[in-house]
């Protein structure tokens, strides 16, 4: 979760979804690696920049079970979904530092900052749950970042 000096949340949209759910980065982490360090590694793959400051690391794992009509296709059926460690970030950048077209492959066609309490209802519905336990535990760091 990459927060602004406002509060706002940035989302994205996915080049290989066609929907008009926004989302947060988010990445698998490589053999080796911490999840920390793959956070950092997926802030700057998927949106072109790491000008940030560590705020937070989510308590628990979270997990999401993808639909029965999805879990045969993505992945190429490997999996059902998946297990999460979030972290919260500030960024300490421009808007102008974000480049989600110039990543080495990229993977949204459109990005914003968003209010952390919409979180919830622009993500795919089987996202929801997380995208709410999310917005439980990183509500508390958007206040000191607004004022």
């Amino acid at each position: 979760m990459l927060l602004n000096g406002e509060g706002a949340v940035f989302v994205a949209q996915r080049i290989d979804m066609p929907s008009d759910a926004w989302q947060m980065p988010q990445g698998g982490i490589d053999k080796g690696e911490t999840p920390i360090d793959a956070a950092w590694r997926e802030m700057k793959e998927e949106i072109g920049t790491d000008r940030a400051q560590l705020l937070a690391e989510s308590r628990e794992w979270l997990s999401y079970d993808l639909p029965r009509d999805l879990a045969g296709r993505l992945w190429r059926g490997r999996f059902r979904g998946q297990r999460q460690k979030w972290f919260a970030f500030r960024f300490t950048g421009e808007d102008r530092d974000i480049d989600i077209a110039g990543t080495d492959h990229p993977e949204f066609s459109t990005w914003r900052w968003a209010p952390m309490a919409e979180l919830p209802s622009l993500i795919v519905p089987f996202k929801r749950l997380l995208y709410r336990q999310l917005v439980e535990e990183f509500q508390p760091l958007v206040a000191p970042l607004a004022r």
